[in-house]
C-alpha cells in the first residue's frame, strides 16, 4: 500500500508543479514579427495572444497582404509559446523515478 501512497503524492506533486509551470509561463512573453518587423505579434508563455503592432506604413497597402503578416506573426508567436510549454514540461518529466507520459 505505501507505493501506491507515494504513486499518489508524486501525482499531487506533479500536478502541482505544472499548474506552478502555467502560472510561470503566463508571465513570460515572446513576440514573432514578419514582413520585416511590419507586424509584431507578442504571446504569453501558453500562447495566448497579448498584443499585436503594426507598422504605420502598413495600413495604407495591400490589405490582403497585411492580414497575411499578422496571421504569420500569432502563428509563430504561439509556436514559439508552445515550445517554451513543452521544454518546461521536459524538464518537469526528467525528474520522475519512471517513464512517465505528461500532456503536452
Amino acid at each position: 500500500m505505501a507505493d501506491l501512497s507515494s504513486l499518489l503524492q508524486l501525482g499531487q506533486q506533479m500536478q502541482w508543479r505544472l499548474s506552478e509551470i502555467q502560472s510561470q509561463l503566463a508571465q513570460q512573453t515572446v513576440t514573432c514579427s514578419a514582413g520585416g518587423g511590419i507586424v509584431q505579434a507578442t504571446a504569453d508563455g501558453r500562447g495566448q495572444i497579448r498584443a499585436i503592432k503594426i507598422a504605420p506604413q502598413a495600413a495604407s497597402g495591400d490589405i490582403e497582404m497585411l492580414e497575411d503578416l499578422v496571421l504569420a506573426a500569432v502563428a509563430e508567436a504561439q509556436k514559439r509559446a508552445a515550445e517554451l510549454y513543452q521544454a518546461e514540461v521536459r524538464k518537469l518529466a526528467s525528474g520522475l523515478p519512471f517513464p512517465f507520459q505528461l500532456p503536452l
